[in-house]
């Protein structure tokens, strides 16, 4: 992981834990295209994991969590990763896996960070 993810990662922690109360406890990004996909571990908080010990909470758990976090960076815009990256956000894809207590993130930008960051992985 570059500089420019392992940041990346560290802003995608501070966005969750000031707007959900808890980020994960683990964060991997890589760069893909105009993609910054986050792998995540350690979503889920104690109440939370309570709630998920039957199936009808994983699933109610499950909607509400994705749909939680697409609506928080639709209302509340990631200005420092806007800085950070030096392009626009676009969309975000959202899915968790309650059981696992894992979690995949794809933040779509405007610019092909891949390409932009290139030499700094390879530097």
């Amino acid at each position: 992981m570059g500089k420019y993810e392992a940041e990346f990662s560290n802003l995608v922690r501070s966005f969750r834990k000031r707007h959900m109360g808890k980020g994960p406890s683990r964060i991997q990004t890589t760069f893909c295209k105009n993609w910054a996909i986050c792998e995540m571990e350690g979503n889920l908080s104690p109440v939370e994991k309570f709630i998920a010990s039957d199936q009808d909470g994983r699933q109610m758990l499950r909607a509400a969590r994705t749909e939680m976090v697409k609506n928080i960076y639709r209302t509340h815009r990631p200005v420092e990763m806007e800085d950070l990256l030096e392009c626009n956000f676009v969309d975000l894809f959202v899915d968790i896996d309650i059981e696992q207590d894992k979690g995949m993130s794809i933040f779509i930008f405007d610019e092909d960070l891949e390409k932009k960051f290139r030499n700094e992985k390879e530097g």
